[in-house]
């Protein structure tokens, strides 16, 4: 796990935005590490909803630790994760960044939303007080034991106080330790534009869709998350499950063909030989 660490460090170091695609289960991270992926990042919106919960703070930090544990086994890329709110104050923040740092995180985000806090993309966002946040992102920089652990600091407050009371917040939680500033709820080019423009000298994790990674990494973000798979994988399985349910098949669907190819993703070959040493 340190190495993951150390690995993304370097990478957010580098001249390149690093792209992570939205993952929440071990499939799908083995998939995006075998197209090449660097790293990837746990959401929360998705570990919640493959629980069947909506994003609105109703998974515990334990499902989300157990989460963690399972994609940071299933992958030697760095694994990026949403923590919410630390899951309390301060000495709450303490317990979990080192819950996921021991469950393999290499980087998290702490929000400074209300608890219970919802998808950063909902209306009706509220946001703690400045001071307490940053007193949240004290004890996270306190609670790591590994320094190459990246902390990286969300704010909400774009809906509820606009962008003065972003670039307030953002610069505030840099000069507080936190690594990325992370700005959620950019729903518009102009959005992003004013975030690169008004937070300029501070590094920067994108959300969303807008522009191509290209266009983003311009705009001089050292990090995106790409939510773009969350929303195909949805869609995919809704219209194969539509047309199953309408038809009695899918279309075009592969069939028994593909299933060597998936054993062989979740490493079956290498396990079924290792089992060979023991047998009787």
């Amino acid at each position: 796990m340190p190495d993951t660490r150390s690995r993304l460090r370097k990478l957010l170091n580098g001249p390149e935005m690093v792209i992570a695609p939205f993952v929440y289960d071990c499939l799908q991270a083995r998939l995006a590490q075998r197209e090449g992926f660097k790293a990837i990042y746990m959401t929360g919106f998705g570990t919640a909803a493959a629980r069947g919960f909506p994003d609105l703070g109703l998974l515990t930090m334990g499902e989300m630790v157990e989460n963690v544990r399972a994609l940071a086994r299933s992958v030697d890329v760095p694994l990026i994760c949403d923590a919410d709110t630390g899951y309390g104050e301060a000495i709450n923040v303490q317990r979990t960044v080192r819950e996921y740092e021991d469950a393999g995180a290499a980087a998290l985000h702490i929000e400074d939303q209300v608890w219970p806090k919802r998808c950063g993309f909902l209306e009706g966002k509220q946001v703690i007080p400045l001071e307490n946040m940053e007193a949240k992102l004290r004890a996270a920089l306190d609670a790591r034991r590994d320094p190459d652990l990246v902390i990286i600091a969300r704010t909400d407050a774009l809906a509820p106080l606009g962008w003065e009371g972003v670039t307030r917040r953002a610069r505030a939680y840099r000069a507080a330790g936190a690594d990325l500033i992370f700005v959620d709820g950019i729903k518009t080019l102009e959005d992003l534009k004013n975030c690169a423009r008004l937070l300029s000298g501070l590094p920067l994790l994108y959300n969303g869709q807008l522009l191509h990674p290209a266009e983003i990494a311009r705009y001089g973000f050292k990090l995106m998350i790409h939510i773009a798979t969350l929303f195909a994988i949805y869609q995919r399985t809704r219209d194969a499950m539509s047309e199953l349910a309408r038809t009695g098949a899918i279309s075009g669907g592969a069939g028994f063909e593909l299933l060597p190819e998936i054993t062989d993703l979740l490493g079956a070959p290498e396990i079924l030989e290792a089992s060979k040493k023991y047998e009787v």
